[in-house]
Protein backbone atom coordinates (compact mmCIF):
# COMPACT_ATOMS: atom_id res chain seq x y z
CA UNK A 1 0.00 0.00 0.00
CA UNK A 2 0.84 3.53 -0.50
CA UNK A 3 2.51 5.16 2.37
CA UNK A 4 -0.10 8.49 1.91
CA UNK A 5 -3.59 6.26 1.63
CA UNK A 6 -5.24 6.06 4.57
CA UNK A 7 -6.74 2.71 3.83
CA UNK A 8 -7.51 0.54 0.55
CA UNK A 9 -11.57 1.26 -0.43
CA UNK A 10 -11.53 -1.20 -3.53
CA UNK A 11 -8.99 -3.98 -4.24
CA UNK A 12 -7.60 -4.14 -7.91
CA UNK A 13 -9.03 -7.86 -8.07
CA UNK A 14 -12.73 -6.48 -6.83
CA UNK A 15 -12.66 -3.32 -9.56
CA UNK A 16 -11.72 -6.14 -12.16
CA UNK A 17 -15.04 -8.73 -11.20
CA UNK A 18 -17.37 -5.56 -10.97
CA UNK A 19 -15.62 -4.95 -14.40
CA UNK A 20 -16.99 -8.36 -16.22
CA UNK A 21 -19.80 -7.99 -14.41
CA UNK A 22 -20.72 -4.46 -16.19
CA UNK A 23 -19.63 -5.40 -19.64
CA UNK A 24 -22.08 -8.30 -19.60
CA UNK A 25 -25.06 -6.75 -18.50
CA UNK A 26 -24.55 -4.03 -20.93
CA UNK A 27 -23.65 -6.21 -23.12
CA UNK A 28 -27.10 -7.88 -22.95
CA UNK A 29 -28.78 -4.40 -22.72
CA UNK A 30 -27.63 -2.90 -25.97
CA UNK A 31 -27.73 -6.44 -27.52
CA UNK A 32 -31.51 -6.22 -26.43
CA UNK A 33 -32.07 -2.61 -27.84
CA UNK A 34 -30.03 -3.49 -31.31
CA UNK A 35 -27.43 -0.85 -30.70
CA UNK A 36 -23.87 -0.32 -30.57
CA UNK A 37 -23.30 2.32 -28.49
CA UNK A 38 -20.09 5.20 -28.78
CA UNK A 39 -18.33 4.88 -25.41
CA UNK A 40 -17.91 8.10 -24.35
CA UNK A 41 -14.85 8.24 -21.72
CA UNK A 42 -14.32 11.28 -19.57
CA UNK A 43 -10.61 12.39 -19.14
CA UNK A 44 -8.59 11.64 -17.38
CA UNK A 45 -9.83 9.60 -14.63
CA UNK A 46 -12.15 7.05 -16.60
CA UNK A 47 -9.17 5.86 -18.54
CA UNK A 48 -8.66 2.63 -16.21
CA UNK A 49 -12.00 1.92 -16.03
CA UNK A 50 -12.74 2.21 -19.26
CA UNK A 51 -9.62 0.70 -19.96
CA UNK A 52 -10.85 -2.71 -18.50
CA UNK A 53 -14.84 -2.31 -18.61
CA UNK A 54 -14.25 -2.50 -23.16
CA UNK A 55 -12.68 -5.87 -22.64
CA UNK A 56 -15.53 -7.42 -21.32
CA UNK A 57 -17.94 -5.75 -23.64
CA UNK A 58 -19.78 -8.20 -26.69
CA UNK A 59 -20.67 -5.08 -28.79
CA UNK A 60 -18.79 -3.40 -32.04
CA UNK A 61 -18.49 -0.30 -29.84
CA UNK A 62 -16.68 2.50 -30.54
CA UNK A 63 -15.01 5.26 -28.46
CA UNK A 64 -13.75 8.79 -27.93
CA UNK A 65 -12.68 11.07 -25.18
CA UNK A 66 -14.01 14.69 -23.93
CA UNK A 67 -11.75 16.19 -21.11
CA UNK A 68 -13.76 18.17 -18.31
CA UNK A 69 -13.53 19.56 -15.25
CA UNK A 70 -14.86 20.43 -12.57
CA UNK A 71 -12.78 20.37 -9.60
CA UNK A 72 -10.12 22.33 -8.07
CA UNK A 73 -8.43 19.86 -4.97
CA UNK A 74 -10.58 18.27 -3.20
CA UNK A 75 -14.10 20.11 -4.31
CA UNK A 76 -16.44 20.12 -7.31
CA UNK A 77 -16.46 23.65 -8.30
CA UNK A 78 -19.47 23.46 -9.91
CA UNK A 79 -18.66 24.95 -12.95
CA UNK A 80 -17.67 22.47 -15.89
CA UNK A 81 -15.33 23.73 -18.19
CA UNK A 82 -14.69 21.52 -21.70
CA UNK A 83 -11.14 21.32 -22.86
CA UNK A 84 -11.40 18.65 -25.15
CA UNK A 85 -14.76 18.11 -27.17
CA UNK A 86 -15.60 14.98 -29.29
CA UNK A 87 -13.90 14.39 -32.39
CA UNK A 88 -16.91 11.92 -33.49
CA UNK A 89 -20.37 13.65 -34.94
CA UNK A 90 -22.63 11.96 -32.64
CA UNK A 91 -25.86 12.56 -34.64
CA UNK A 92 -28.16 9.86 -34.02
CA UNK A 93 -25.83 7.48 -32.39
CA UNK A 94 -26.26 5.60 -28.84
CA UNK A 95 -23.79 7.07 -26.16
CA UNK A 96 -22.48 5.60 -22.97
CA UNK A 97 -20.28 8.48 -20.77
CA UNK A 98 -17.94 6.66 -18.70
CA UNK A 99 -17.26 8.30 -15.66
CA UNK A 100 -14.60 7.73 -12.71
CA UNK A 101 -17.15 8.90 -10.14
CA UNK A 102 -20.01 10.62 -9.83
CA UNK A 103 -20.58 12.61 -6.61
CA UNK A 104 -22.58 15.94 -7.46
CA UNK A 105 -24.39 14.93 -10.60
CA UNK A 106 -23.16 18.41 -12.17
CA UNK A 107 -20.63 17.19 -14.84
CA UNK A 108 -23.16 14.42 -16.06
CA UNK A 109 -25.67 16.43 -16.31
CA UNK A 110 -24.12 19.29 -18.07
CA UNK A 111 -22.32 16.42 -20.70
CA UNK A 112 -26.02 14.30 -20.96
CA UNK A 113 -27.27 17.92 -22.02
CA UNK A 114 -24.45 18.72 -24.38
CA UNK A 115 -24.55 15.31 -26.12
CA UNK A 116 -28.44 15.87 -26.81
CA UNK A 117 -27.93 19.04 -28.01
CA UNK A 118 -25.48 17.30 -30.45
CA UNK A 119 -28.18 15.26 -31.53
CA UNK A 120 -26.94 11.68 -29.56
CA UNK A 121 -30.31 9.24 -30.04
CA UNK A 122 -29.60 8.43 -26.00
CA UNK A 123 -27.24 8.79 -23.44
CA UNK A 124 -26.21 5.73 -20.69
CA UNK A 125 -23.83 6.49 -17.98
CA UNK A 126 -21.57 4.31 -16.31
CA UNK A 127 -19.82 5.01 -13.37
CA UNK A 128 -16.80 3.28 -11.26
CA UNK A 129 -17.72 4.84 -8.02
CA UNK A 130 -20.90 6.35 -7.16
CA UNK A 131 -21.38 9.41 -4.55
CA UNK A 132 -24.71 9.56 -3.84
CA UNK A 133 -24.52 11.06 -0.06
CA UNK A 134 -22.69 14.09 -2.51
CA UNK A 135 -25.72 14.44 -5.22
CA UNK A 136 -26.96 18.25 -5.69
CA UNK A 137 -28.68 17.64 -8.90
CA UNK A 138 -31.19 14.67 -9.89
CA UNK A 139 -28.62 12.95 -11.82
CA UNK A 140 -27.78 9.19 -11.55
CA UNK A 141 -25.48 6.33 -13.41
CA UNK A 142 -27.54 3.74 -15.43
CA UNK A 143 -24.60 1.34 -14.08
CA UNK A 144 -22.65 1.89 -11.42
CA UNK A 145 -19.33 -0.23 -9.93
CA UNK A 146 -19.42 0.47 -6.80
CA UNK A 147 -21.55 2.92 -4.04
CA UNK A 148 -19.31 4.58 -1.43
CA UNK A 149 -19.31 7.18 1.58
CA UNK A 150 -18.49 10.75 1.32
CA UNK A 151 -14.57 9.87 1.21
CA UNK A 152 -11.79 11.69 -0.74
CA UNK A 153 -10.53 9.26 -2.86
CA UNK A 154 -7.82 8.91 -5.68
CA UNK A 155 -6.09 5.50 -7.54
CA UNK A 156 -7.42 3.47 -10.60
CA UNK A 157 -7.88 6.73 -12.43
CA UNK A 158 -8.69 9.42 -9.65
CA UNK A 159 -5.98 11.74 -8.63
CA UNK A 160 -5.39 15.06 -6.34
CA UNK A 161 -3.88 17.37 -8.02
CA UNK A 162 -2.84 14.93 -10.78
CA UNK A 163 -1.29 12.52 -8.20
CA UNK A 164 -1.83 9.05 -7.15
CA UNK A 165 -3.89 8.04 -10.48
CA UNK A 166 -1.73 5.06 -11.20
CA UNK A 167 -2.27 3.33 -7.60
CA UNK A 168 -3.78 -0.33 -8.71
CA UNK A 169 -7.08 0.27 -6.58
CA UNK A 170 -9.16 2.66 -4.78
CA UNK A 171 -7.99 4.06 -1.84
CA UNK A 172 -8.89 6.77 0.49
CA UNK A 173 -5.95 9.52 0.86
CA UNK A 174 -4.37 10.35 4.24
CA UNK A 175 -6.07 13.55 5.47
CA UNK A 176 -3.05 15.60 6.38
CA UNK A 177 -2.30 15.37 2.68
CA UNK A 178 -5.16 17.83 1.78
CA UNK A 179 -6.68 19.44 4.76
CA UNK A 180 -5.37 22.87 6.65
Amino acid sequence: MNQYIKKVLIEEEAIYARCRELGKVISQDYKAAQADPLLVGLLRGSIPFMAELIKHLELDAQYDFMDVTSYAGTMSTGDIKIIKDLDTSIEGLDILLVEDIVDTGKTIESVKKLMYNKGAHSVKVVTLLDKPSRRIVNEKADYIGFEIENEFVVGFGMDFNQHYRCLPYVGVLKDELYQD
